[in-house]
């Protein structure tokens, strides 16, 4: 499956919107395939799933996202996961091992 960490340097960002990058993430049989950084694109309201998903992404991984665009990830056949903090080293190891856990959104919405 591939991920989209958002990423505001090493860290997970607080909102994946707001973010300077995502970090993409194949994982296969619990262990990175591939990994690489692309910058974002631009915040615009309902842009970020349909470019996500032309990119092959099936998870996205943030600090926070409002209601809304979870809905339009969902539609786009993504599922999300929301309320990470921390490296983003960590959190790839944490999907690898299939224990990555969202929490609350970390942005208000």
């Amino acid at each position: 499956m591939r991920f989209a960490i958002s990423t505001d340097g090493d860290q997970v960002a607080a909102h994946f919107g707001r973010c300077e990058s995502y970090t993409l993430v194949d994982i296969e049989d619990g262990k990175v395939t591939q990994q690489e950084r692309i910058p974002n694109p631009g915040h615009q309201p309902g842009f970020l799933p349909g470019y996500l998903a032309e990119r092959g992404v099936g998870c996205i991984v943030a600090g926070g996202m409002g209601p809304r665009a979870q809905g339009l990830f969902g539609q786009q056949g993504i599922q999300t996961i929301v309320g990470v903090s921390g490296g983003i080293q960590e959190t790839v190891e944490a999907l690898c091992r299939g224990e990555l856990e969202g929490g609350e959104s970390m942005c208000e919405h």
